[in-house]
């Protein structure tokens, strides 16, 4: 997690926390159940309308934009970190956030400071009354702006405000309609296609990544990481017909895992080995490189980012080997297969759909098979919740079952425990439920209290449970243990 900023005093942490009601009052798909994703909820003409008002502050900026259905947070991170330590300033924009808000809005991996959101807030405002009254007027209210859509404009409001030298804009919801998707980028990367947010984005993965091909733009790089083949040939198509060219896996780049060798924790990150297969163009290489963020599926981020560093190298970008090395060991993101506490190992991870499931699920058959593994869980109605039980039951012993309160989307406990037990009826193997609860922190405390010191702890199944729970397991208090 970036760097906290030092707690604010009493009245500027009101003027924050009004700051952020005051976005919380837009209409918020996040945490809405499932909405239609059509044009006339998601606006691109509406997000164009804000940054006009607002000058533009997209313009001239050199922009990195990442989508995908997993690994856009693991990807921005690692590419960033890698410009930092070339020696620029970069500014990030990603979601959601865990515990606060300003998460979302990074630069040189440091949270906005609460004073600066508040002033930026400030600088929206005549924009938004403007659009709110233009919806009044003509009685079309999809013309207000969004929370998503302000705090896209805020995070370039920022981001101009600092100077930086290059920005990482993550997708939100898909890519077509996002509203990062105005954006003019240097270089464009789609990680993965796979079944999430099927309600909106369609139920086959030719129709998601249509949905992810949206933000493909003429004459604009194109980096992928592994898709099937049907995914890959949708992409393609949209590719071809915008000029785009494509770098991906195998054809123009190889990048490989390394599991870590036995004098390092079998929970430690492992290596990469990365190369260009046309190196006549670039020599950006690496040989067992070792990986801060855990997990064999961080090799086909760490693929991802290596591209688009290359393609920026390209562009003549300085960015040294060393640099490059160092990105790579230093890159940290909270909540991705992330370790908080050794005695019991306690790992916290966002997994909320299948394929981020099985990532979580092969990261723990690297454990010792006599250590007792324990599991608090909880999901959300609109994923593939008997996939993901499916997926992660057979890696534990027990589990205690919740759900979370930060949202409307949460599967009711009742309802989960059936679908716990309907999911693994048939399963040779699978973890046993010890405890049902709707107080998450009463399945966290269950949980650890009947923990050994040898024993594993994996609290999953949503990124709202992780922003709910994280402050309770860490010890965490202050700005930024708050969920908003």
């Amino acid at each position: 997690m970036p760097d906290s900023p030092p707690p604010p005093s009493a009245e500027a942490r009101a003027a924050r926390d009004a700051a952020v009601q005051y976005l919380l009052g837009r209409i918020n798909y996040e945490k809405a159940p499932a909405v239609p994703y059509d044009s006339r909820r998601l606006k691109l003409d509406r997000m164009r309308a804000l940054l006009a008002h607002l000058g533009h502050p997209d313009r001239g900026l050199p922009i990195v934009h990442i989508g995908g259905t997993k690994g856009k947070g693991s990807t921005a991170a690692l590419v960033g970190r890698i410009l930092r330590e070339a020696g620029f300033d970069v500014g990030a924009y990603t979601s959601p956030h865990l515990q606060c808000i300003e998460e979302r809005f990074t630069v040189n991996g440091q949270l906005c400071p609460p004073d600066e959101l508040v002033a930026l807030v400030e600088e929206i405002r005549p924009a938004v009354l403007q659009m709110d009254a233009e919806a009044e007027t003509t009685g079309d209210r999809s013309l207000r702006p969004t929370f998503f859509e302000l705090t896209t404009a805020l995070a370039l409001l920022l981001f101009r405000r600092r100077k930086v030298d290059l920005a990482i804009l993550e997708v939100g919801l898909g890519g077509r309609l996002d509203s990062t998707n105005v954006c003019q980028p240097a270089v464009t990367a789609i990680t993965s296609i796979g079944y999430d947010h099927t309600q909106q984005l369609g139920d086959t993965l030719p129709e998601i990544a249509g949905e992810k091909a949206g933000i493909v733009k003429p004459g604009v790089p194109l980096v992928l990481g592994p898709l099937t083949s049907e995914a890959r040939e949708v992409i393609a198509a949209v590719a071809r017909q915008r000029s785009a060219r494509i770098v991906e896996p195998d054809a123009d780049y190889r990048c490989e895992f390394h599991a870590p060798t036995a004098q390092h924790p079998w929970h430690a990150g492992g290596s990469v080995s990365f190369s260009l297969v046309a190196a006549e163009r670039d020599n950006l290489a690496v040989e067992r490189a070792p990986l801060g963020l855990r997990g064999a599926h961080q090799a086909a981020n760490a693929g991802v980012a290596l591209g688009i560093v290359a393609e920026l190298r390209d562009q003549g970008w300085l960015v040294s080997h060393d640099a490059v090395l160092r990105g790579l060991a230093r890159a940290q993101l909270a909540g991705r297969v992330d370790v908080v506490s050794q005695q019991p190992l306690v790992v916290l991870d966002v997994a909320h759909n299948v394929a981020s499931a099985t990532a979580l699920a092969d990261f723990f058959a690297g454990a010792p098979r006599n250590v007792p593994k324990r599991l608090v869980f909880a999901a959300t109605r609109d994923k593939d919740v008997r996939g993901i039980i499916r997926t992660l039951a057979p890696s534990f012993d027990n589990v205690w079952l919740t759900e979370y309160h930060e949202a409307a989307r949460s599967v009711p406990i009742a309802e989960l425990e059936s679908l716990w037990l309907e999911a693994t009826a048939e399963l040779p193997a699978a973890a046993h439920i010890v405890g049902v609860t709707p107080s998450p922190a009463e399945a966290w405390q269950a949980a650890r209290s009947a923990a050994e010191s040898d024993s594993i702890i994996a609290v999953t199944g949503s990124f709202f449970l992780i922003a709910e729970l994280r402050p309770l397991v860490t010890g965490q208090t202050g700005s930024a243990a708050t969920s908003a």
